[in-house]
């Protein structure tokens, strides 16, 4: 009887994981299998720190467990150039957190994510300070552009994401509304990061491949389906195909 229960629990497990990477979408492959930290470090670091747990089949970053330099950002190995980005994310009460992108891991001259990455704001709109900040609210491209609309959901429920971005234009969806879209590097968008609060940062947005990063801000949140699609094409063309 034993025997015959830990086949089933085999098989059972091993469809899972089948259906798992067939429900992927045309084109996209997995950027996290939901049981280790394979393709992802710490930033600055050679592997995951203790902080970010694997539970459930998600990523959870536990700040209990990030003291003594355990913490820190999550990063891809790998960079990415013109790519569309597809993840889930909830968060706990009062806790901040954020999807940066772009981003380069030279520690000669940048010490974190955020001195080159666009940042999507990953926040608890009502419980964290953040919230009442202009431009610092859940799908807000952080400090740069306000979101059209906030169709975010309730505290510790699962909302998706989708970062489009190709051949320059960025596109950024939460919970399959589009919340932000501008062409990134062109004057204009120069324009917004000089007012913004990294205009004398020469690093900042300054790159146009770079890593992943699932930020580290203290609080308790987590990922999930996280899972990638890039494009090779030189010929430049826009939109969320």
């Amino acid at each position: 009887m034993i025997k015959n229960i830990f086949k089933i629990a085999l098989v059972t497990i091993l469809m899972q994981t089948t259906n798992a990477q067939t429900a992927l979408p045309k084109g996209f492959v997995s950027l996290f299998d939901g049981q280790t930290t394979t393709g992802w470090h710490a930033y600055g670091k050679k592997t995951a720190t203790p902080a970010w747990k694997i539970e459930d089949g998600t990523l959870h970053f536990d700040p209990a467990a990030a003291k003594n330099g355990q913490g820190g950002d999550l990063v891809t190995d790998k960079e990415y150039t013109n790519f569309h980005l597809k993840l889930e994310w909830k968060v706990a009460a009062k806790s901040n957190s954020g999807i940066i992108f772009y981003v380069n891991e030279d520690l000669s001259k940048f010490k974190n994510t955020y001195e080159t990455g666009l940042e999507m704001q990953v926040l608890d709109n009502d419980g964290h300070p953040d919230g009442k900040i202009e431009k610092h609210r859940a799908g807000d491209l952080y400090d740069l552009i306000k979101s059209t609309t906030e169709p975010v959901k309730p505290v510790g429920e699962w909302n998706s994401v989708d970062i489009v971005c190709k051949f320059g234009k960025l596109q950024m969806l939460l919970n399959g509304v589009k919340v932000v879209e501008t062409m990134l590097w062109d004057d204009k968008f120069k324009a917004l990061v000089a007012g913004s609060k990294f205009a004398t940062w020469p690093g900042f947005a300054a790159f146009q491949s770079g890593k992943i990063a699932l930020q580290d801000h203290g609080d308790n949140v987590w990922y999930r389906n996280i899972m990638i699609k890039e494009w090779n094409s030189l010929q430049p063309t826009t939109g969320c195909k």
